[in-house]
């Protein structure tokens, strides 16, 4: 099989982000799909480079290895739905909260975690 430089459909689809590491002065890659890798460099474009690098030959040794290579995030079908467990005060609180303002329990969390 080989492996080009080119961009990987399967790498592309990944969530990249590229931030400013203070303690390390430089700029810093990250995958979501991936938390334990990164990648330090002097530019944005070079942190970005490095990252999807390092992901395209991880996600490489994976499929050689025979591991299951992360879902990524972008094309993961997610359901609407978590459970969030809470004390009981906190539930009984939120529950008058929402009768007061007439409205579910369901749409005044959710109105809370999108705020």
């Amino acid at each position: 099989m080989k492996h080009t430089s080119k961009g990987n459909p399967k790498t592309d689809q990944f969530t990249y982000r590229v931030t400013w590491s203070e303690e390390d002065r430089e700029h810093v890659g990250l995958c979501a799909e991936f938390p334990s890798l990164s990648w330090l460099a002097s530019t944005p474009q070079a942190a970005l480079d490095g990252i999807r690098k390092i992901v395209k030959r991880s996600v490489r040794d994976m499929e050689d290895a025979g591991e299951p290579v992360p879902t990524p995030l972008a094309v993961k079908r997610y359901s609407g739905q978590f459970r969030v467990r809470i004390p009981p005060q906190v539930h009984r609180t939120l529950a008058i909260e929402a009768a007061e303002q007439g409205v579910s329990l369901n749409r005044l969390a959710s109105a809370k975690l999108s705020a």
